[in-house]
């Protein structure tokens, strides 16, 4: 990934936040076999200490058995990619020439080698997914209460850990323009017209506010 210093980010908490927050990803590896092989999956943030400089992301996530197969799960480095917040960005809304169409995002790389997990771990993996996903209602659903099928189907599924060797984070999103056009292009994404979002508007204020 392209990293320009004005968009690199290395706050450990806001990268935690954004895996936490948008745990989609994905895993991508490059095998003996079958060459570049690709999934999508969800992961958890496994490392729940203190976000320090020196502290060390740890992703767990689980997949199907046979994609786990076809990725050689464990015997190579992958990369896993989360996607955070992002849209695209109309010429028409910062009310000054010249300006083309362009793209903000934020995005997680995260580079390494799985262990690969025994069932056990693989259960408890597929359980706090379930958690974490679930626990926004106010009633949340938990795996154990279809114990005996859970653990049937899990037996199908492969769980890993991923402890990050290198992590790269970037977050576009118009720093370089004035202060005044980014208040504009943030009131556009926060309007009901085509392209709105006000989650990316939200990530767009939170950045400038950053030291």
């Amino acid at each position: 990934m392209l990293q320009q210093e004005i968009f690199q980010v290395d706050d450990p908490g806001w990268i935690r936040g954004l895996a936490r927050a948008h745990p989609w990803a994905t895993l991508i590896s490059h095998t003996a076999g079958r060459g570049l092989v690709v999934s999508h999956l969800p992961v958890l943030v496994a490392d729940e200490g203190e976000d320090t400089e020196d502290a060390v992301l740890t992703l767990v996530g689980h997949l199907a058995r046979t994609d786990a197969g076809k990725h050689e799960l464990g015997s190579h480095e992958v990369v896993v990619v989360l996607q955070g917040p992002h849209g695209y960005i109309s010429p028409v809304w910062y009310k000054e020439t010249p300006h083309v169409p362009t793209w903000n995002f934020t995005v997680l790389h995260v580079h390494g080698r799985p262990e690969v997990l025994g069932p056990t771990d693989t259960y408890d993996v597929l359980s706090a997914t379930v958690d974490h996903l679930e626990d926004r209602f106010p009633e949340p659903w938990r795996l154990a209460q279809v114990d005996a099928y859970a653990h049937r189907i899990a037996a199908a599924v492969t769980g890993f850990r991923l402890t990050a060797t290198r992590v790269t984070a970037k977050a576009k999103l118009s720093q370089d323009e004035r202060e005044e056009v980014v208040l504009r292009l943030v009131r556009a994404l926060e309007s009901g017209q085509p392209y709105a979002s006000p989650e990316l508007a939200r990530t767009m204020r939170d950045i400038r506010r950053k030291p």
